[in-house]
């Protein structure tokens, strides 16, 4: 094992201390940007709602690893405040299909242009290597398992 391993992971644990603190702050901005009365857990909803179309509670609830009473909640504010609407299944009258209202897609795609834009502000700099490394090694890290 590599000598400096030890210290090695604690940079790998400051750095991604402060991604995460700065992902909060981001995700304040943007869940204020979207509706000012959205939690900021609720953009990562509505990005996998953007992402899929449509998409079973179901299927949600196991792809975020969170139960389905704790999803149905979360979905329930969603859906108060416009942003997410939820239709029987056609496969199965039983389960829900989840989706983007109208209203919902437009002030989430109008709010992640802008969270966009802050990446590319941030990373204009880089080379493109660098930033397609940066997110190869993200998304590696984030397929991990746990």
């Amino acid at each position: 094992m590599d000598e400096h391993l030890p210290e090695t992971l604690r940079a790998v644990e400051h750095e991604l201390t402060a991604l995460l603190r700065r992902g909060r702050a981001w995700a304040w901005e943007v869940a204020r940007e979207v509706h000012p009365n959205l939690e900021p857990n609720a953009y990562g909803l509505l990005l996998w709602l953007r992402r899929c179309g449509s998409i079973r509670l179901t299927d949600l609830a196991a792809r975020l690893g969170i139960g389905k009473g704790t999803l149905s909640r979360q979905i329930h504010g969603l859906e108060t405040l416009g942003l997410v609407r939820r239709d029987p299944d056609p496969t199965d009258r039983r389960a829900a299909q989840l989706s983007l209202t109208e209203e919902g897609q437009r002030r989430f795609d109008a709010a992640r242009a802008a969270r966009l834009g802050e990446f590319r502000r941030v990373l204009e700099s880089w080379p493109a290597r660098d930033v397609q490394d940066f997110a190869r090694l993200l998304h590696r890290f984030n397929e991990a398992d746990h």
